[in-house]
């Protein structure tokens, strides 16, 4: 499974962002979906995830209420929308895929990851 996420880039807090992650070679419907990020100079980090249908959804809580994760099964695309954005949210984001059905917080359990995308917020 090849990953190819998109739609980083700089926006002054507040402002808003999608990102999208597109997956090519594997059917995408059966698998458990998540983003993660880094920071420079921090370790790698749980943002959400999501179900193989999209049923279920789990958030770090810094991003409650401003991040909504979803996905397309139809266009093998999965999405991350950004509201609120704060230059703590400033890191390379990551989708990533694992084979469990649920939505999970542990890296451990992805097993294919994209190549990140920038997002950059400006105070």
């Amino acid at each position: 499974v090849q990953l190819q996420a998109s739609g980083g880039g700089l926006v002054q807090a507040g402002g808003s962002l999608r990102l999208s992650c597109v997956a090519s070679g594997r059917t995408f419907n059966g698998y458990g979906m998540g983003w993660f990020r880094q920071a420079p100079g921090k370790d790698r980090e749980f943002v959400a995830a999501i179900s193989f249908n999209g049923g279920s959804k789990v958030y770090t809580d810094s991003v409650k209420g401003r991040f909504t994760i979803s996905r397309d099964n139809t266009k093998n695309t999965a999405y991350l929308d950004m509201n609120s954005l704060k230059p703590e949210d400033t890191a390379v984001y990551y989708c990533a895929i694992t084979q469990l059905l649920v939505a999970t917080r542990s890296a451990a359990a992805y097993i294919y990851w994209g190549q990140g995308t920038q997002v950059t917020v400006s105070s």
